[in-house]
């Protein structure tokens, strides 16, 4: 490769997908609509797992959670959990304020709204190492302590976690994927960890679901 920073998509654009789809409707609105039916995917998680996960929550930041699919069905489902999504301008200029989902524009890089609990879907596996570090330190400086009930609950996968080929060879396509498109990676119980650890946070607990994603509750 020309530049070892780089990924392929990158090299051939001459820019990142974020960059793309900052600066094209149609790239911005596809991009946004494929997040919208991966967060289906997700709901039943939410929904089945959700009384534990969302026990004595008062308050939640959807982080990059685009048009807010997943919050809206959080906020349905668990009335007491106010959901805010905080995504970039581009993507939430056109969101309803319709009174069940706040939405609040800005960089996660930079600042992430206060809350009880702060939502990771599909977010870390886009980022370098570094990065996802960044991101983490930004989510725990928004929750209070573990004492007061707060997590950060990050919905990835977890490669290795289960052997079952159902698992397996969408965590291989995804691996794949993150690396010709971004600078991310699917990561295993191990990587997570050194994330977490390298952010500050003291445990964690891995909630193995059916499907390829596993539902992490991060505990500062």
């Amino acid at each position: 490769m020309q530049d070892s920073k780089k990924n392929p998509f990158e090299l051939e654009n001459g820019c990142t997908l974020w960059e793309i789809a900052n600066q094209e409707p149609v790239v911005n609105k596809m991009f946004n609509d494929a997040m919208v039916s991966s967060s289906c995917l997700f709901n039943d998680y939410i929904v089945r797992y959700g009384d534990n996960i969302f026990k004595g929550i008062e308050s939640l930041v959807d982080v990059g959670g685009g048009k807010g699919v997943m919050a809206e069905v959080i906020a349905k489902k668990f009335p007491h959990v106010r959901c805010t999504v905080l995504d970039l301008p581009h993507v939430v200029c056109d969101n309803p304020n319709d009174g069940i989902v706040k939405f609040v524009s800005g960089d996660m890089f930079n600042y992430v709204p206060p809350a009880n609990a702060v939502l990771l879907k599909w977010i870390l596996h886009d980022w370098s190492n570094e990065d996802c570090i960044r991101i983490l330190r930004r989510c725990k400086d928004a929750i209070p302590s573990r004492e007061a009930r707060g997590k950060v609950i990050v919905l990835e996968a977890v490669v290795g976690l289960t052997s079952a080929m159902i698992s397996k060879e969408p965590q291989l396509l995804f691996d794949m994927l993150m690396l010709m498109v971004t600078e991310g990676e699917e990561r295993d119980e191990n990587d997570w960890k050194y994330l977490f650890t390298k952010a500050g946070f003291s445990s964690y607990k891995i909630i193995c679901t059916f499907g390829f994603s596993s539902i992490i509750e991060v505990y500062p």
